[in-house]
């Protein structure tokens, strides 16, 4: 039942899933959604890995704590007030950036950022996300989810479109 299901356990979704390049498929809320941005990959990569500066063009999230941009490291951001304790999975330079997080201490995610150059000026950016916890499904769903990507990634292509005018 989709109602109690809280998926694998926040290791075995960090390292058999979010590292793998997978998401939990049986998590009851998901989402993907695609943007094509008229900017080249490598502005598209700086906005989205300086995450100190999100609050520059991001309105819904700032970084609380935040260490190297490596495999593996911890931090914390918080999203629409929400704190969420993130790890690292992938961090590989202007192609993907991944990583697991726990927010309210039970609800578990896996975030997928995909970059792909389509040439020297566009990239297109895919953002995947799986969402699992106990009574989820009664306060949020994939919909929501997918507005929320949506919106995120009309911000970074806005930021990332107003850095190559400049």
């Amino acid at each position: 039942m989709t109602l109690f299901y809280t998926g694998p356990s926040t290791a075995d979704l960090h390292e058999n899933y979010a590292k793998q390049g997978l998401l939990d498929d049986n998590a009851p809320v998901r989402s993907s959604s695609t943007v094509v941005i008229d900017a080249p990959v490598s502005i598209v990569w700086q906005l989205l890995t300086d995450m100190r500066n999100w609050p520059e063009w991001r309105s819904d999230a700032r970084v609380l704590e935040l260490g190297e941009l490596r495999v593996d490291a911890p931090f914390r951001w918080k999203l629409h007030g929400s704190t969420i304790k993130a790890v690292f999975a992938t961090v590989v330079p202007e192609r993907e950036l991944a990583w697991t997080g726990v927010s309210m201490g039970c609800m578990k995610a896996v975030d997928r950022m995909r970059l792909s150059s389509l040439d020297e000026h566009r990239t297109e950016v895919t953002m995947e996300e799986s969402l699992a916890g106990p009574l989820l499904t009664l306060f949020f769903s994939s919909e929501k989810l997918r507005a929320g990507h949506d919106a995120m990634l009309q911000m970074l292509k806005t930021a990332a479109e107003s850095r190559v005018r400049v």
